[in-house]
């Protein structure tokens, strides 16, 4: 906008923004692992390549990450043994009295929480909208049963090992579930499982029996620790770094000490603060050479200690736009409009995406972090701060989404006295059928009216990102345009 005698300067500041992890992530993690609390996909139906696949999501890190079930032993603690109870109903668990080891359908934290997963399959791809999932067989010193409760809590078995198999069963696309896992004895155990399904074409297609290990009981084993999430090769000045401490088999156990030990330093320090199973930083080029380990503690004993994992950056490109200073003036006589984000604010990383509520979309939740505006012109013609991501969001491996499925709810955090600074109005995340078009078309993130806008105002915004569940998994970047006028 222009007005008579005022020369008017438009900033544009380019927001890098990392937008999420999807979970799954787009690739197996490697390292072999015990999982023995909190939330794992233990079943998960993948169809990638025109093949069906059956993989591990492992929630109990964050953020998630795919595994072969080959890596995986899948541990049922001692803490999960418990009775048959005195009911006609349980029969089918044995003797009332007698002892399993059970997974409950109900999250227990303290013990695994293995489930089902079809959310990754796209509607359309399959006859019926459905797979199958069989257990084909049972190798192991006891019986295996899975089976869950309606809402009276009446059993319905979905697998049974001691009366034959393969059991099957058929599961629709967009499926999260779960069943109490039992164990008639303590022991190791080897269970087949394998997924079925026809294509709308007819094409059948299967996966074979895939192996999936379970220890149940005391495995009387030592505590290993182990680094997930190091990147490899040299990483840009500014990518944001999620290290996760893996305790393989997993325990009680809860608290971590990161130590860092940058070139040219003779020790490891600890990192202050840095006591949780993750650590999270942005890659800088002093950090480049640095190693990283972690130790677990109980009480002041330290019960095991990662090897070291190096960190490797890059020199700053001179193209992007996180080693760029931007800002725009008009003449000194008129005052001048200013926009500005702090060097270390241009990269903005989402955190891993989670399922929705109602299970049919991947979102995450961030914020902007600070934006300034700065207007010292003495006619004090007002402004306005809109920002877009006009060319979407984009994989290491060529996929896209577009810009429209990041909103954002603007906020004013300061402003001068004199100042009459508004927030932006909510611009929600694009969704078929809906009103909105997030931040694929340009928003506002907030405005001065005329007089009301001479000083300096810090603005902010709650982002959200919420796509499709058949979105491809990888991590996105995205550039956001700050625009003042």
């Amino acid at each position: 906008m222009t007005r008579p005698g005022l020369r008017v300067t438009t900033a544009v500041i380019g927001l890098t923004l990392a937008a999420a992890l999807f979970a799954p992530a787009p690739a197996l993690a490697a390292e072999a692992v015990v999982l023995a609390q909190g939330h794992t996909d233990a079943i998960d139906v993948h169809y990638e390549g025109g093949a069906l696949k059956l993989k591990v999501k492992d929630d109990t890190i964050s953020p998630a990450v795919v595994r072969d079930p080959a890596d995986v032993t899948f541990q049922v603690l001692p803490a999960a043994e418990t009775v048959v109870p005195d009911l006609p109903a349980f029969a089918f668990l044995g003797s009332p009295g007698s002892k399993i080891w059970m997974l409950p359908q109900v999250q227990d934290p303290a013990l695994l929480w293995p489930g089902w997963n079809t959310t990754t399959l796209g509607s359309g791809v399959f006859a019926g909208d459905k797979v199958t999932i069989s257990l084909t067989g049972v190798d192991g010193p006891g019986d295996v049963t899975l089976f869950d409760t309606n809402s009276l809590g009446t059993p319905n078995i979905k697998f049974r090992s001691n009366d034959g198999l393969p059991d099957k069963l058929d599961v629709p696309v967009h499926t999260h579930a779960h069943a109490g896992w039992v164990f008639s004895a303590p022991g190791t155990y080897t269970l087949k499982f394998q997924a079925d399904a026809t294509l709308a074409n007819g094409t059948k297609l299967s996966t074979g029996p895939v192996d999936y290990r379970f220890v149940v009981g005391d495995t009387q084993s030592t505590v290993g620790l182990s680094i997930t999430g190091m990147p490899e090769g040299d990483q840009q000045p500014g990518t944001a770094v999620t290290l996760q401490a893996v305790q393989s088999p997993q325990g009680s156990l809860t608290r971590y000490q990161w130590f860092s030990k940058k070139q040219g330093d003779s020790d490891y320090t600890a990192i202050e603060g840095e006591t949780g199973a993750a650590y999270r930083f942005t890659a800088t080029r002093a950090l480049n050479g640095a190693e990283y380990l972690v130790k677990l503690y109980d009480g002041s004993t330290v019960v095991a200690s990662s090897d070291p994992a190096w960190l490797w950056v890059a020199f700053p490109d001179d193209s992007s736009s996180t080693a760029k200073t931007v800002t725009a003036t008009i003449n000194a006589s008129d005052g001048a409009l200013v926009i500005s984000v702090d060097p270390e604010n241009r990269t903005v990383t989402l955190p891993a995406a989670a399922l929705s509520a109602a299970g049919d979309r991947w979102e995450s939740n961030g914020a902007l972090q600070p934006v300034t505006v700065t207007d010292t012109r003495a006619a004090q013609p007002g402004w306005t701060v809109s920002g877009q991501v006009a060319d979407g969001f984009r994989n290491s491996e060529g996929k896209t989404f577009a810009g429209g499925y990041l909103g954002w709810t603007p906020s004013v955090t300061t402003q001068g006295d004199q100042q009459g600074v508004i927030a932006g109005p909510v611009s929600a995340p694009y969704v078929s059928g809906q009103p909105g078009t997030g931040l694929g078309g340009s928003a506002a993130l907030a405005s001065a009216p005329n007089g009301k806008g001479r000083g300096t105002a810090q603005l902010d915004a709650a982002l959200k990102l919420s796509v499709p569940t058949d979105t491809a998994a990888g991590t996105y970047t995205g550039t956001l345009t700050l625009t003042a006028i």
